[in-house]
């Protein structure tokens, strides 16, 4: 049963690895607080309890010895040659060793930390909602004293930690290894102000929510007050040095990763042997797949609905598809209150559909919620998933949509057709089941393929484990659209598996723009006239923008998603070449194992590898 999952793994210290990879693991949990709070580090080891209470130190004396520790970790993996290994701990040795290998490529190579401006803003926020995510339950309340003591030393750490911040991208100024522009302005102007009014507002307004009517809230209030000022302050103060220290308007595009270093991502975070080149024409190859089978489904919706388009030229398919999808967009909620209680619903039939069909063996208490995104990460995505910590009993996973304040466009941008897919892919089968089914097995997987090196997520990240995660979830939408007996499109509607069809093509795009965008294949602009044409079926949108809402609309959008990409060097190609991963094993387990292939029994063994690329483990499978 899932929810008897919250245990910490069994480590053995029975060999010298074994021991090697305990003492990596419990250290770069010390160095990383945000990251022992994303995983429930204090569940996994007393000794990491104090990290809830701290931020990252940036400071450049720490980063030298962190650099010189990750050194002696190298050397140790070198003097254990892989090939001397069993298997389980041969798989984590690569593991170890990409990990490893990427931090000093970014700390001493690129000097990342000179220009990360996404993970200064980020990451006190991330490591406060996480904390009380996790908070145990208490009174009809959240958190105990240690709990909320652990909240207010975190804050309290904030101005220091943007002052640690500050002097490394002065330095990286000064060096001319500036971010680009738009990070500047969007992930470090705008995100400054709204983690100002965070600690200005909102966390207190949590604080006394969550305490109300219980003996702490008082003195917790008082003491939240002061530093959540001083933290707010911090933040204001960290904008200001940020508009006076870029150029927010240079024509310089300073986030093309270039062809060296996009290649040395792609082989040593993701272990895919492919060239720039070569994955910048499969993507095309991919869009190309897809829509020949949107276009199919299409014309089918268009035939039931008596919408009376053709489909004959490629120019008549596309218009035709804009078409259907514009018909789709009357299907419309018609507030947020409908719009949460849709995606509920569905989030049951997919449960349904799961045990149904015998897909997983789903406990009878699995539930999906869908919670409010958050006021702080607005304007960050219509949905996202954040999971619960794999080594605490405390926390749950959080499925968020962002509410879209009853505006009448992103109702209909949210129409019924929409849901099914963002429910499959962040809810069942998608990242929801995955973490909790992986929690529930936390004993036999490693420790470090729980591990998400570098950030949790933002532009300092490795990536590695996305390749699993958003593989799985791209590969779940999919799963639910193979056909069963009386459902030609599986779970979904011809109208669901229309929109699931797009947002394959959408993430097929990714793979074409982010090898694009980080190779000089592509400008930031043709990008986004691509994105606009592959994935919404609006050749010239932006040129068009001025006259035309809805080519407006698909501009913006467009633009949204390739600055994202543009941040973010091969995160956005995870998606597909994650899903492509799944599939090439259980396309070899079905020709090896014959009848005897079971597909539940391969989800379950996939999921068991933990966050980890499948080329780590796929020739031992």
């Amino acid at each position: 049963m899932l929810a008897s999952c919250k245990r910490p793994p069994i480590v053995s210290t029975t060999t010298p690895f074994a021991g090697l990879r305990e003492r990596y693991f419990l250290r770069t949990l010390e160095l990383n607080p945000v990251l022992s709070t994303y995983l429930g580090g204090d569940g996994y080891s007393r000794s990491l309890r104090p990290m809830n209470g701290k931020l990252r130190d940036f400071r450049p004396e720490k980063l030298q010895d962190e650099v010189t520790w990750l050194k002696g970790i190298r050397r140790d993996l070198e003097s254990m040659p892989a090939a001397s290994l069993a298997t389980p701990e041969r798989i984590d040795h690569g593991v170890m060793g990409a990990q490893v290998g990427f931090l000093l490529h970014m700390i001493e190579d690129r000097r990342y930390q000179e220009r990360a401006v996404d993970t200064y803003t980020n990451e006190p926020f991330r490591g406060i909602d996480w904390q009380i995510q996790q908070m145990t339950p208490d009174q009809g309340g959240l958190g105990n004293e240690v709990e909320w003591d652990d909240v207010v030393t975190r804050v309290a750490a904030v101005p220091a930690f943007l002052r640690a911040a500050q002097d490394q991208l002065k330095a990286g100024a000064a060096a001319n290894n500036a971010p680009d522009r738009r990070l500047i302005v969007i992930d470090g102007m705008k995100a400054s102000t709204d983690a100002a009014a965070y600690f200005a507002k909102e966390l207190p307004a949590l604080a006394e929510k969550h305490t109300k009517g219980r003996p702490l809230a008082k003195s917790l209030a008082g003491r939240l007050a002061a530093t959540c000022q001083a933290a707010a302050l911090a933040f204001e103060s960290f904008r200001a040095f940020l508009e006076r220290t870029y150029d927010a308007g240079e024509a310089i595009d300073r986030f093309i990763a270039g062809e060296e270093e996009y290649a040395w991502r792609v082989k040593n975070c993701l272990l895919d042997s492919r060239t720039p080149k070569e994955l910048f024409e499969y993507g095309a190859s991919e869009v190309a797949r897809y829509q020949t089978m949107l276009f199919a489904v299409a014309e089918e919706v268009a035939t039931n609905a008596k919408l009376g388009l053709g489909f004959g030229s490629d120019a008549e398919k596309r218009a035709s598809v804009r078409a259907v999808l514009l018909h789709l967009e009357k299907d419309a909620p018609k507030n947020d209150d409908e719009l949460f209680r849709w995606y509920k619903e569905c989030g049951e039939r997919c449960v349904a559909f799961g045990r149904e069909h015998a897909m997983f063996d789903v406990p009878a208490d699995y539930k999906l919620d869908v919670l409010p995104l958050p006021a702080i990460l607005h304007g960050s995505g219509g949905a996202s998933y954040y999971p619960a910590p794999a080594f605490k009993r405390t926390g749950v996973g959080r499925f968020y949509l962002e509410p879209t304040g009853n505006d009448a466009a992103l109702l209909a941008a949210n129409n019924r057709s929409t849901i099914a897919d963002t429910a499959v892919h962040e809810g069942f089968p998608g990242h929801d089941w995955n973490y909790k089914y992986m929690t529930s097995v936390s004993r036999e997987i490693s420790n470090v393929r729980w591990l998400s090196v570098g950030a949790v997520e933002d532009s300092f990240s490795m990536w590695a484990d996305s390749m699993a995660s958003e593989g799985w979830g791209l590969y779940a939408e999919d799963l639910m659209a193979e056909p069963v007996a009386g459902k030609p499109h599986g779970f979904y509607t011809p109208e669901e598996h229309l929109v699931e069809l797009q947002w394959q093509i959408v993430r097929a795009v990714r793979v074409r723009v982010d090898a694009g965008i980080h190779t000089g294949r592509m400008t930031f602009d043709q990008a986004v006239d691509y994105f606009g044409e592959a994935a919404s079926f609006y050749p010239g949108a932006c040129k068009k923008a001025g006259e035309d809402p809805a080519a407006r609309a698909i501009c913006d959008g467009a633009s949204d998603q390739v600055f994202r990409y543009s941040k973010w060097p091969t995160q956005a190609i995870t998606y597909n070449l994650g899903q492509a991963a799944i599939v090439e094993l259980r396309e070899s387990e079905k020709k090896k194992l014959g009848q005897l292939f079971s597909a539940k029994d391969f989800h379950e063994r996939f999921m068991k590898m933990g966050t980890i690329p499948a080329g780590y483990f796929r020739d031992v499978f």
